[in-house]
């Protein structure tokens, strides 16, 4: 996806890094509605989720819909999966450790969920959205992306 954002210029997305636990699944569980939206995402994006795998479901739920998954510790590792992407790449996280990840993205969204925001992801985030549904809309639907970020 190529978005015009006046003011502020092109901004290219090819790569949607996702944070598991806290953003996408709530206790290792994952929304019907939220599958939906990573499936029609999928169509658009090379989708790979970033996690510790806490509850141990993102494998299975990353094999389900066919996307990647990358088992990681630290939000440094996070960080490591976004620049070996080499760009183009939207971040969508919740927490302290996705920090390093939204600084190195072309395009942060945080998402207050079930499980709050962290403040500094909020900080480092380019928008903040109230569900991971509506973040994930955001990229399906990237008029809403210009109307929020434009200049």
């Amino acid at each position: 996806m190529d978005v015009h954002i006046p003011n502020r210029g092109t901004v290219s997305i090819h790569h949607v890094i996702l944070d598991f636990n806290g953003t996408l699944a709530v206790d290792g569980v994952v929304e019907d509605s939220t599958v939906q939206l990573v499936q029609t995402l999928c169509k658009q994006y090379r989708v790979i989720l970033a996690t510790a795998d806490t509850f141990g479901t993102a494998g299975p739920f990353a094999e389900q819909l066919g996307v990647e998954w990358q088992r990681v510790q630290t939000g440094e590792d996070k960080k490591a999966i976004v620049q070996s992407l080499g760009g183009a790449v939207a971040a969508i996280g919740n927490g302290a450790n996705d920090v390093p990840m939204f600084r190195a993205a072309d395009l942060a969204i945080a998402v207050l969920g079930s499980e709050g925001l962290d403040v500094r992801a909020m900080k480092e985030a380019d928008v903040v959205a109230s569900s991971i549904g509506r973040a994930l809309e955001l990229l399906v639907y990237p008029q809403r992306l210009v109307a929020t970020l434009r200049g």
